[in-house]
């Protein structure tokens, strides 16, 4: 059964590979052997699904750690900060056009975000998890998700699936499939069939109910 947290992992995993993908772009495009469209079309977005998620923690996650284990949150809350000034490192590296600096600043930020995540999974949401009861998480995850405006929910879709393996799509899917009404949970389908492909034949024996 997808809990609450399966959700974070998910994005977490998916905030992994893309910016790792990035990074690679920007250091090839530094080597004068490819181009730089895949950061270009990529990082801005990516630095919104970023800021929703740090948002949905300083204000949701972080307040009720603080509760069961105070002080936990604030080092990962400097830590937001830090990859906020990272990305204003590698906004004014692609302003002006400079593609070592780019590749410097994406090395930075994948670094960074590698070592931020990782340790809120072995540290902070760890604690959360054995602190928190399960219908808090709950409602805790269910108001990060609230901090993306729903006129964008359809890009973060079309972002996430594709970035995410077969375990962590049938755990977001689940996990809507609990919490969205009937006529809701059914348009989020579409989208996800739209992001994945033919992958949607991977995902439904697992969801029998898809088909």
């Amino acid at each position: 059964m997808a809990v609450p947290l399966d959700a974070i992992r998910a994005i977490h995993n998916a905030f992994r590979k893309d910016m790792t993908a990035i990074d690679e772009a920007a250091h090839i495009a530094a080597r004068g052997r490819g181009s730089l469209d895949l950061v270009l079309k990529r990082y801005t977005f990516f630095n919104e699904i970023l800021v929703w998620h740090a948002i949905g923690e300083e204000e949701s996650v972080f307040p009720a750690l603080e509760n069961v284990a105070p002080l936990v949150a604030e080092a990962y809350e400097r830590d937001h900060r830090g990859l906020d000034s990272l990305f204003e490192s590698l906004n004014k590296a692609v302003n002006a056009s400079d593609t070592l600096a780019i590749a410097r600043a994406t090395a930075a930020f994948d670094f960074h975000l590698g070592i931020h995540l990782n340790k809120e999974e072995a540290h902070l949401y760890r604690i959360f998890n054995e602190r928190v009861s399960l219908p808090d998480q709950g409602a805790i995850v269910g108001e990060m998700a609230q901090k993306i405006p729903q006129e964008r929910f359809p890009e973060v879709v079309a972002w996430l699936f594709p970035l995410i393996g077969t375990d962590d799509r049938e755990n977001m899917t689940r996990i809507w499939q609990q919490a969205l009404p009937e006529p809701a949970f059914s348009r989020v389908t579409k989208l996800i069939q739209a992001a994945i492909g033919n992958d949607w034949a991977e995902l439904t024996p697992r969801l029998p109910e898809l088909k």
